[in-house]
């Protein structure tokens, strides 16, 4: 009778519903293979795992760590509009990929002129330059956004996860969601750590800035060229 009467309470009142739709998330074992697929495509080599591991050897583990940060709030974006079904307009919409695309793709270009013009000088050994912790956050978070194909990757790869017979799709991508950006956490993380240390031994020497420098440069160029050519399919 008690549960009869708390059903109705939570009919009546959709306020009631929120704590226990909230927790509507895929099986654990769900979750937990889709971690273990997570991590392994986070640790296969791509533009963003790059990405951190040349930002973190050039300028240190805080910087590539707030790189790491940036990126995962670009996740909670694409999560959002995959939730929100806004990633069809993209993987459907000529225009407004195409625009998304050519941004990132100048913004590398611009990181590559950076890069290739950066001072370079000795510095202690181990010690890193610093890149500024709110200005790598920032640029992990437009690197991420401004990749269409992220959200394009995330509209194609979450599904496959869903049990629509537990309800609350757009909550079970958002707890999908959230495990993937862990993942990413996890990995980059590491590869941030490794990469500024080894960067931070690198920096003792100029001659060996300066081939860091231009090799970060030419990736990036490389990244753009690759944004730039992205096809919707």
């Amino acid at each position: 009778m008690f549960a009869a009467a708390c059903d109705g309470a939570c009919l009546s009142n959709p306020v009631l519903l929120l704590p226990i739709t909230i927790l509507v998330m895929p099986p654990f074992e769900t979750l937990v293979a889709f971690f273990g697929v997570s991590i392994l495509l986070c640790v296969s080599p791509g533009p963003d795992n790059l990405f951190v591991l040349l930002q973190s050897a050039m300028y240190g583990r805080r910087a590539g760590l707030s790189i790491v940060a940036g990126l995962c709030t670009g996740l909670i974006v694409h999560t959002s509009a995959v939730a929100l079904g806004l990633a069809a307009v993209f993987a459907t919409s000529a225009t407004a990929f195409t625009a998304l695309k050519v941004v990132g793709a100048l913004y590398l270009v611009w990181l590559a002129w950076q890069a290739f013009w950066a001072p370079v000088e000795a510095l202690p050994k181990g010690q890193a330059q610093a890149g500024g912790a709110a200005k790598m956050y920032r640029r992990g978070v437009f690197m991420n956004i401004t990749n269409p194909k992220v959200g394009i990757f995330f509209m194609a790869f979450l599904p496959q996860f869903i049990n629509p017979a537990l309800g609350a799709v757009s909550l079970q991508v958002f707890w999908l969601g959230v495990m993937f950006m862990v993942a990413t956490f996890l990995t980059f993380g590491a590869i941030a750590c490794f990469a500024g240390i080894v960067g931070g031994f690198l920096k003792g020497s100029v001659r060996a800035q300066r081939a860091l420098n231009r090799l970060a440069g030419c990736v990036f160029l490389a990244l753009a060229a690759r944004l730039a050519l992205a096809q919707q399919r």
